[in-house]
């Protein structure tokens, strides 16, 4: 099965050796993204912003493939300390709608930025 990258605009270019998505099937696996706009900007000092931010450039990435971060069947969040989790959780409820995606959520050592996140979005073509 045929494996074609995704590259946005709209989210920050790759900053390594891999695609900020790629679909293989009816699936979208998008890599991981931190909370910076496409010019490199840090969304603001909240939990609550640098998720929003987050969880839009996943959706930008998603959208360029025909899809949307709304049809999430995975979503990873990443958090520099798991002290973050309500605050996190709270702004990631306002974003996904019923039925949730399965999500794991894991403390990482990030540098410079609390949160992080990644998904597999099932583009249903």
């Amino acid at each position: 099965m045929p494996r074609t990258p995704v590259l946005s605009q709209e989210a920050p270019p790759p900053s390594g050796g891999y695609s900020q998505g790629i679909t293989v099937g009816e699936l979208l696996f998008l890599a991981g993204q931190g909370p910076y706009d496409a010019s490199g900007n840090r969304a603001g000092p909240t939990v609550a912003e640098q998720v929003r931010q987050v969880l839009g450039n996943l959706d930008a990435v998603a959208r360029v493939a025909g899809g949307s971060l709304q049809n999430a069947v995975r979503v990873g969040m990443y958090l520099s300390d798991l002290a973050h989790f309500d605050e996190m959780d709270a702004e990631y409820r306002r974003f996904f709608t019923d039925p949730m995606p399965a999500r794991t959520t894991i403390q990482s050592d990030l540098v410079g930025f609390d949160v992080e996140g990644d998904a597999v979005v099932w583009l249903g073509r």
